[in-house]
């Protein structure tokens, strides 16, 4: 049971749950009806999905999530004093693992510290936003249910001091290039100069280790994947038979991209009730379901600067497998969200 005092810190902002059906099924329609057939990401992440994704971060060939916590255990205070007092948003913090570096770094200086997490997850948002309050009773937490790209378009950010996002998990690296650029630059637009994104990114590396973090022995990433087929099954009516599609996933070397699919096994139609819709697939037929881009040093510093950011700071691993970069909000993005009000 929480306690009132720690209730009384706790706001939930609650997305329209029909805008959020929405948002899915409008998805589902645009990538199930296109060539090559696609579903995009984000919607990996619905309850059962974050209940998975959690099972694969503790994963030994998953070393994303450990080598972003070990970087920002030891760095997180350096990271905060080149800031120094901040409110702080999150976008897609799961299950706050590393949330909590953050959040503590920031208390360690601050008397009270704001905090905006952002999440599809209503029950893994709820869940963590009352343990963070029931646990640190210097945190204030205005938690926002929903998709983060509709969310940062109602232009929220805004707060009354400094602001500090954090992107974190290589999330970044779900986005073709262009549309990669296209959400800093909304990120962008939401800041004011001297505000900060705290941005998570996988670096290169050799393809047999980013296809066994991809694809695990044990098959929990392939659940993970699978399960938004079984999402649309539950959410839309859809008739997917999940046992007539296996998991596969593929490192393209020229794009420095890990991608993971669905593979229908046999040709077969499936019916989507809510949509109205039927899909054919052929025997073989692939359905993107995420693509996990991996940046260098320079691709990072190009993907700031073309998108209103400065690269003023990167911290990674000994071994150089994986960076938290800070990126600084320029003048120029600045201007351009003055005009735009």
């Amino acid at each position: 049971m929480i306690e009132a005092d720690a209730l009384s810190r706790l706001t939930i902002v609650e997305e329209e749950p029909a805008a959020s059906n929405a948002s899915f099924a409008a998805d589902v329609r645009r990538g199930l009806s296109a060539t090559p057939k696609f579903l995009p990401a984000r919607h990996l992440y619905d309850a059962i999905g974050s209940a998975l994704y959690e099972a694969i971060m503790l994963l030994p060939e998953y070393y994303l999530t450990r080598l972003e916590c070990e970087i920002l255990g030891h760095d997180a205070p350096a990271m905060l004093k080149a800031l120094g007092d901040v409110e702080i948003v999150e976008l897609g913090p799961g299950d706050g693992r590393k949330s909590r570096i953050i959040l503590e770094a920031a208390l360690d200086r601050s008397p009270v510290v704001r905090y905006h997490p952002i999440d599809i997850s209503r029950s893994s948002l709820r869940a963590l936003s009352e343990r963070l309050v029931a646990e640190y009773d210097r945190l204030i937490v205005t938690a926002h249910h929903g998709d983060y790209l509709q969310t940062l378009q109602r232009r929220f950010l805004r707060g009354s001091g400094r602001v500090l996002v954090l992107f974190l998990g290589s999330s970044i690296g779900n986005y073709e290039p262009t549309e990669a650029h296209l959400l800093l630059r909304m990120i962008a637009d939401t800041l004011a100069p001297g505000d900060a994104l705290l941005l998570g990114v996988d670096l290169k590396k050799s393809r047999e280790e980013l296809e066994l973090a991809y694809d695990d022995p044990g098959g929990v990433t392939a659940a993970f994947n699978r399960n938004i087929l079984a999402r649309i099954n539950r959410e839309l009516g859809g008739t997917f038979d999940l046992h007539a599609f296996r998991f596969c996933v593929a490192y393209d070397e020229q794009r420095a991209c890990v991608d993971s699919f669905q593979v229908a096994r046999r040709a077969q139609r499936v019916r989507i009730g809510a949509l109205d819709l039927d899909v054919e697939f052929l025997e073989g037929e692939r359905v993107l379901t995420e693509s996990s881009y991996k940046y260098d040093l320079a691709g990072i510093s190009a993907m700031a600067s073309g998108s209103g950011f400065t690269l003023s700071r990167t911290w990674a691993d000994p071994a150089g497998r994986y960076s938290v970069n800070l990126l600084e909000v320029t003048a120029a993005s600045s201007q351009r969200r003055a005009r735009s009000q």
